[in-house]
């Protein structure tokens, strides 16, 4: 059976880290770009065959029972990750001091910081042992976002500004949710020491869109300073 690691978007791309490895324990990742003239699908291949990333679920959960760990590689244009489950693996000798934690350092791209962390507790008092993930923007993307909402609270209409809200460039996970909350205070106190008209909760997009992460591949993102990405999409994306 094919194995599928070529997500067609980067929302796809986040959904399966979030909704399908992080929860089950996938929490060792290195990662990596592809370079130009390189042919993603045969480092695809390559990968795959090296870390035996290839096993039906028969096989996981009898590696599970072993103390071996599992890994599943993802890619995004040219960005991948290679991602591992606690036991035995050759990954862990061959990666070395690369392998991050992602509970402890975020995994980083096009904005989004993406981690997994310790549940909240629970009516009863005691702390969910579960965890969750975490998906948040990076701080100092948050902080280009404040600094563009802010501008345009102090000059734009509201229906310039709830567009710029409909346009907003990450799924509205809990954590983003928040971050989204926070910018509407932002520009509705900007709003108010200008005497304009303020804008409503409703012009926030709240509801995740889940998507099919897998189909025909669009055009490869690029790669610039600061790990930040050129979009593959048209429309007035903040700066």
């Amino acid at each position: 059976m094919e194995y599928l690691c070529e997500t067609i978007s980067l929302e796809g791309f986040v959904q399966l880290l979030a909704c399908n490895f992080l929860p089950h324990g996938y929490w060792f990742y290195v990662t990596g770009w592809i370079p130009d003239g390189k042919d993603c699908r045969r480092i695809d291949a390559k990968l795959i065959e090296k870390y035996g990333v290839s096993l039906s679920r028969a096989a996981r959960c009898r590696r599970k029972q072993l103390g071996c760990a599992n890994l599943r590689y993802l890619r995004w244009g040219r960005f991948f990750v290679l991602i591992a489950t606690h036991g035995k693996h050759r990954f862990f000798e061959e990666e070395g001091e690369s392998i991050r934690d992602i509970r402890r350092v975020p995994l980083k791209i096009a904005g989004y910081s993406i981690s997994f962390r310790p549940g909240n507790k629970q009516r009863s008092g005691k702390a969910d042992e579960k965890g969750h993930s975490h998906i948040a923007i990076g701080l100092e993307r948050f902080k280009e976002l404040q600094a563009w909402f802010a501008e345009l609270a102090a000059r734009q209409s509201t229906a310039r500004l709830g567009l710029e809200f409909y346009r907003f460039p990450y799924e509205p996970y809990a954590p983003i949710r928040r971050q989204m909350l926070r910018l509407l205070r932002i520009v509705n106190e900007v709003r108010k020491r200008k005497g304009f008209d303020t804008l409503p909760y409703e012009v926030l997009p709240l509801r995740r869109r889940v998507v099919k992460p897998f189909g025909l591949p669009q055009k490869l993102p690029v790669k610039q300073k600061d790990n930040k990405i050129t979009p593959n999409e048209g429309g007035d994306n903040p700066p």
